[in-house]
């Protein structure tokens, strides 16, 4: 780890007095929704143009009032036992939780890449397991210039199932993210998996248990993904929890993958609805932004903070007592 884990870093006063106004902010949520509300707001440093360690990571959460952090279990790999349960009980203390790893592997290119990736993905998720972790999720290319959609079908239902077989070993499941826009999709000569329906079917068809979708409301809104067909899933379906907006005024068959928005920031996708549908499924998990706007990405790292933290909260105030029947 980069230098040893202090007591002293963990017990500011100041810190745990924004750590409390968090926690109240999410018990109000609560009772305004009148059914537990279970996902969480976490924290990507490097989806806003944050660059920020692990410890730092945590300091920013709880400044900020973030319920989680994006895991990174390269800096634990010469931590020992006790320097790791340290530091599970100082994110214990501050009410702060992890959220989703990323899959290392390289399943998209030729077979000795992917082997040579597999062959290391049992350390990693003992890594993982060690720090709590119980998801990691992973993009899909929405194309292929040579594969067909059935053959591009097989070889992932193939190597993915050999992934998430390594990683129910270790209790961590596994949530694959279909990438919407038309825009992206027109670059490749056969289409690939871009919408809900066929991500589950692959999930289904890896037949593991232990695999969902990565749902991100920019790809959902993009693939003309729909709350009923959200509310077709179960809690469990999704391991984890992208939310952005669009740039207003474009098309949404033109709307190109790299130019987002914080979520309630254009009105443009019905973040409403998307964020109700988790409520009533019951999804228990992180939510988390990636907007990919350079805008964000230059600012300084306090603003950049407090303004995804205030577009998650404003997501939150979406939430409603009327939208379902509980």
């Amino acid at each position: 780890m980069d230098g040893a884990i202090s007591r002293r870093l963990f017990c500011r006063s100041a810190v745990v007095g924004v750590a409390g106004l968090a926690f109240c902010r999410h018990a109000a949520g609560e009772a305004k929704t009148g059914k537990k509300v279970k996902f969480y707001k976490n924290l990507g440093p490097g989806h806003i143009g944050v660059r920020a360690n692990q410890r730092q990571a945590l300091e920013y959460a709880v400044k900020y009032g973030f319920d989680g952090i994006t895991p990174s279990a390269g800096e634990f790999e010469k931590a020992s036992a006790s320097e790791i349960q340290a530091w599970l009980g100082a994110m214990k203390e501050k009410g702060i939780r992890y959220g989703a790893a990323g899959l290392g592997v390289q399943y998209r290119r030729d077979e000795e890449q992917f082997k040579n990736g597999l062959a290391g993905l049992g350390r990693q998720a003992g890594l993982l397991k060690k720090l709590g972790v119980k998801r990691m999720a992973t993009w899909l290319t929405p194309g292929h210039n040579e594969l067909t959609y059935k053959q591009n079908f097989e070889l992932h239902k193939k190597r993915l199932r050999e992934v998430a077989k390594v990683l129910k070993d270790y209790d961590i499941r596994l949530g694959l993210e279909f990438v919407g826009p038309k825009t992206s999709r027109r670059r490749y000569r056969y289409e690939f998996i871009y919408k809900q329906s066929q991500i589950m079917e692959l999930a289904a068809a890896i037949g593991t248990g232990n695999v969902g979708v990565l749902m991100d409301s920019w790809h959902w809104y993009t693939s003309h993904g729909t709350v009923d067909e959200l509310l077709g899933l179960s809690g469990k379906d999704i391991v984890h929890v992208h939310v952005n907006d669009a740039p207003a005024g474009i098309a949404v068959d033109e709307q190109i993958d790299s130019r987002r928005k914080l979520p309630v920031t254009t009105g443009v996708i019905d973040l409403k609805g998307f964020i109700n549908a988790l409520v009533k499924i019951g999804y228990d998990g992180p939510v988390e932004c990636e907007p990919f706007d350079q805008e964000l990405r230059d600012m300084e790292d306090g603003a950049a903070l407090q303004k995804t933290i205030d577009s998650l909260n404003r997501l939150w105030r979406l939430i409603t007592v009327g939208s379902f029947v509980f």
